[in-house]
């Protein structure tokens, strides 16, 4: 990584784009950077990625890594730029005190960032968030600067948690014990409760469930009173009536699949050397085509042991490859141990701790995707054209295989049991389901292969990911900003 010494001085759009400092945040949130600095529109683009001190770290492990805006980074493409959120350990808030203290002081360390850039000759022109960032809508009015939003789900979750905010929670919330009840909302087919995400049927009074929806209220507040334009990870085809319905509601733009290339660097926050890549990747070469299950449960989902025995239990039974990703902090502390990853190696599977999954997914081998259905995950799942055998957990995870499985065809769930573990045989009736003979299984995969086409084309150059985002950059206006005088005092820029 270079210092920004060498970025070019402010002769067009600059766009801060400020992530969650998560793994699942952090990928789509670069691609899009990359993919905007690279368009050039009218005039030049320029973007940085702006995360955590504590992620920052992890993605750039070295005495130079920065911890303040004076020392933004690039790598030719896209700057980087860590915030602090005044905790700096990675943490999360404990209560609604801390949630205050690291908002206010979030805010104070964006502020500086956006003075820095200005003093620089690059003032921001526009400030996006994934999903949702508060001290980013704090910033943005205090230096009147547009502000978009990046949502990296799918629109139906857009839409979902819109019409919570907009007369829909009583009802939702009156039958959030009852997980086959359906909700009929406008635009999407009718949705059991079961299939909400987990945080707006939470009725545990947890921390963090409530500080989820203060969140979210704040945020549809915003957007009703600002109007802020609203970037979604998905394309046309997939969620084609759910897109039309909000954009009666919202200014959407559909710029998905937002996932690099197989050949594309990214970013990993966990363990992942290329001796271990070139380990799986000569074994997946080694495997007969769509052969082998792949098995990952993403970066937040933690598994106890009686449900990772079950599941290795089930990848024998079927008597298949498997490539099974398992960390050790993705393991309950549960006070029993756990199958070590020598114990659950076999002739037939290989364990790792991390791997690229894209690259995985797209390999020629790889037969079906045992996973959590995080929406990155499942995107990658769509744009490799690989089967899903759902296991969700919370999150957006539980409309996502509904998606897969109801709307789309594209997997099935496997069922927990009473106890909430889905079983080895569970898991083995559903991997032999989807890569077996039957005509549910060809449906499955036929579904995966048009799908995978459909997301190619609106990824490829000059597809509609690529005509979307030109569109929403031409709809920002660049006026407005701020830039540092001289004599260190602030003052508007002309417009553009």
């Amino acid at each position: 990584m270079a210092d920004d010494e060498g970025l070019p001085q402010h002769d067009g759009h600059h766009f801060l784009l400020v992530a969650v400092g998560i793994q699942s945040h952090i990928n789509p949130a670069r691609v899009l950077a990359n993919r905007l600095a690279r368009l050039g529109v009218d005039a030049p683009v320029h973007a940085t990625l702006s995360v955590p001190v504590t992620t920052y770290r992890r993605m750039f492990p070295s005495p130079a890594a920065a911890t303040m805006a004076e020392t933004a980074s690039t790598d030719g493409v896209i700057s980087y730029v860590p915030y602090s959120d005044g905790a700096d350990d990675g943490s999360w808030p404990k209560d609604a005190d801390d949630r205050a203290l690291r908002r206010r002081a979030s805010s104070k360390s964006l502020s500086a960032i956006v003075a820095c850039f200005a003093a620089r000759g690059r003032p921001v022109t526009c400030m996006m968030c994934t999903v949702v960032s508060l001290p980013v809508f704090d910033v943005a009015r205090q230096h009147n600067i547009p502000v978009a939003i990046y949502w990296i789900q799918p629109v139906t979750l857009l839409a979902i948690n819109y019409h919570y905010f907009h007369g829909y929670n009583e009802l939702i919330v009156s039958h959030a014990t009852d997980p086959t009840y359906e909700v009929c909302l406008p635009g999407l087919s009718p949705l059991r409760i079961g299939n909400f995400p987990s945080f707006l049927i939470d009725m545990s009074g947890s921390e963090r469930g409530k500080a989820f929806i203060e969140v979210f209220q704040e945020l549809f507040e915003y957007m009703d009173q600002w109007r802020p334009k609203v970037l979604v990870n998905t394309f046309d085809e997939l969620e084609a009536n759910v897109i039309r319905e909000m954009k009666k509601h919202l200014d959407v733009f559909t710029v998905g699949p937002m996932v690099g290339s197989s050949t594309e660097a990214r970013i990993h926050l966990f363990k992942h050397d290329n001796i271990d890549e070139k380990r799986y990747m000569e074994w997946l070469q080694a495997q007969l085509e769509k052969s082998v299950v792949y098995v990952s449960f993403g970066s937040v989902t933690k598994n106890s042991k009686q449900q990772m025995d079950e599941i290795i239990d089930g990848l024998r039974q079927c008597g298949r490859p498997y490539l099974l990703v398992v960390r050790k902090d993705g393991l309950e502390d549960d006070g029993e141990s756990h199958h070590s990853l020598e114990d659950t190696q076999s002739q037939l599977g290989m364990v790792v701790e991390w791997c690229d999954q894209l690259e995985v997914l797209s390999h020629s081998a790889v037969g079906c995707f045992v996973s959590h259905c995080g929406w990155n995950s499942t995107i990658e799942a769509v744009v490799s054209g690989v089967p899903v055998i759902g296991v969700p957990n919370m999150f957006d995870q539980l409309t996502n295989i509904c998606l897969i499985e109801e709307e789309w065809e594209i997997g099935i769930k496997g069922e927990r049991n009473s106890h909430g573990v889905v079983t080895g045989t569970e898991l083995a009736r559903c991997i032999e389901l989807v890569m077996g003979e039957s005509p549910k299984a060809m449906v499955i995969r036929e579904r995966s292969k048009v799908l995978k086409e459909i997301a190619q084309a609106a990824a490829n150059a000059g597809g509609s990911a690529e005509k979307n985002l030109r569109d929403f950059v031409k709809t920002i206006q660049v006026s407005d900003t701020f830039c540092m005088d001289d004599d260190g005092t602030m003052s508007k820029s002309i417009k553009l």
